[in-house]
């Protein structure tokens, strides 16, 4: 990774924009840290990931780190490093620790806590892989992991045992393996192209991919799970969307945590992609200290739907190595939801879901609203608490 620059004497014009055409918040250190970059190279996708930020001394120039953090940047590399966009840092409160963005991207010290419920593959995705790079557990549809890249390193990655410590694409005889005995099941429709993060591979190798998929007959649709429009909206380019657009039915899933990330940049990559098209749903892990108000997620949805992005899963955190700081009660996510349900519109309510330790799948969690189901008549009650019996029809 290149050295960030030195602090240069050229400021940034009044507004936040640089004169170069850079647009930076008011985060002073930001501002100097990356004003000699030119608008080329900051809108380059590549130049934002060969230059993310990865030691210490990087962050220390953009954001005012508290020993605590220090301490445990240093003590975290060995377990999950750390790895973050010019771009996502320029965005993270310079003094605040508490920063939704910057607790998401900068190692605590709580990561070396091993909790007693941890584990390393918490999805029991190793168990179901039927060859490599390849996940089978429901019966229609498969988990085709393709990368191990990432643009930023989330500190509460549920699959950090594969991440972050090698960068690694699928080969040419993986993936040989796969469309070989995807082929062989002809009940699966449904391939999801996920890692890592696929939109880190080039435009090229992804479609190679895409290609393979949908030239067997029984793959119905694709979907490729990503975070790049959030931490590396660059990415979204007008040759990656126009590549897109050519293997519909396919949907993007992306992964957005707090309304904050929601910027210009992102809303531009996410009009690309919608305009293409493609179906766009959001992914929210449900976590302790960024986003576990309700009045946060209803922000959030909101904001999403604003930009053409349906929230999808709320997730409760999985139990990941290190990971019980960013945990919550199960009672807070289904709060969370009784808070949207009936007082906003249903296409702003995700569906919470629990992914069952070791492998046994999403399974939702929610409000009860059934308090009574016999003799054909069922007792409901609905968001304001009013009591409603529904009567069945005999037989």
């Amino acid at each position: 990774m290149e050295e960030v620059p030195d602090c240069a004497v050229e400021a940034p014009s009044e507004g936040g924009v640089h004169q170069s055409g850079i647009h930076f918040l008011t985060n002073q250190e930001a501002k100097y840290a990356w004003s000699s970059v030119r608008a080329e190279q900051w809108n380059d996708w590549r130049w934002q990931v060969s230059n993310r930020i990865i030691r210490l001394e990087g962050l220390e120039r953009v954001i005012r780190l508290t020993s605590r953090e220090v301490g445990a940047i240093r003590s975290c590399q060995r377990i999950f490093p750390m790895a973050i966009t010019p771009y996502f840092a320029s965005h993270l409160n310079t003094t605040n620790p508490r920063c939704p963005l910057r607790l998401q991207c900068v190692p605590r010290m709580h990561e070396l806590a091993i909790g007693k419920s941890d584990m390393c593959d918490p999805c029991g995705e190793d168990r179901d892989s039927v060859v490599p790079h390849l996940v089978h557990r429901y019966p229609d549809r498969v988990l085709l992991l393709a990368t191990s890249k990432c643009a930023v390193y989330c500190r509460y990655c549920t699959r950090r045992r594969l991440v972050g410590s090698r960068e690694v694409d699928i080969s040419d005889e993986n993936l040989d393996a796969i469309c070989a005995y995807l082929k062989k099941n002809k009940k699966i429709r449904d391939v999801l192209v996920s890692g890592g993060d696929p939109f880190l591979l080039e435009d090229s190798r992804l479609e190679s991919i895409l290609r393979r998929l949908r030239a067997i007959p029984h793959i119905e649709m694709l979907r490729i799970g990503t975070r790049a429009p959030v931490t590396l909206p660059m990415r979204v380019t007008e040759s990656l969307v126009s590549m897109l657009r050519r293997y519909h039915p396919l949907f993007v899933s992306i992964h957005f945590t707090h309304p904050q990330e929601i910027t210009p940049e992102v809303r531009q990559a996410c009009t690309l992609l919608a305009d293409a098209g493609i179906p766009l749903g959001s992914q929210t892990v449900l976590l302790r200290g960024i986003n576990d108000q309700p009045h946060i997620i209803k922000k959030l949805v909101h904001e999403l739907l604003k930009i053409r992005v349906r929230p999808y899963y709320l997730y409760q955190c999985d139990p990941a190595m290190g990971l019980d700081h960013f945990k919550t009660p199960i009672s807070r996510g289904i709060e969370i939801i009784r808070s949207l349900r009936g007082y906003t519109t249903g296409y702003a309510v995700p569906t919470y879901v629990i992914d069952a330790p070791g492998g046994g799948g999403k399974i939702p969690v929610g409000p009860d609203y059934v308090l009574n189901h016999k003799d054909g008549r069922m007792t409901l009650r609905n968001y304001r608490g009013d009591i409603y019996d529904y009567h069945e029809v005999e037989g």
